[in-house]
């Protein structure tokens, strides 16, 4: 394929020019996935968050949320799920985030 006649990729979030959001995003999403991907700290909340999640990551450039969008959409559940695992790295991610990305 010719690189002159690809479209371009627009970033949607440009003013975060210079901030890793998909990098932060990343590492978060781990570190949610370390709790609620163990079966004994789940719940249907989390069971409909994972199919959201999933949807952001097969379809980032759709109109629906993408995954920096979910996830600046669920910082108070997010702040609790962490809260609740003692996870200080997990609580420590998600304050990057949402000083830089959301």
């Amino acid at each position: 394929m010719d690189n002159d006649t690809a479209t371009p990729v627009t970033d949607r979030y440009t003013s975060f020019a210079g901030i890793d959001c998909a990098g932060n995003s990343l590492r978060l999403v781990q570190a949610i996935r370390r709790h609620i991907d163990d079966p004994a700290k789940t719940n249907k909340f989390w069971e409909a968050f994972k199919i959201k999640l999933a949807h952001a990551e097969l379809e980032p450039d759709s109109r629906k949320a993408d995954e920096l969008c979910l996830l600046c959409s669920h910082v108070c559940y997010l702040d609790e799920l962490f809260e609740e695992h003692g996870d200080e790295e997990g609580l420590r991610l998600l304050r990057v985030l949402e000083v830089e990305c959301c």
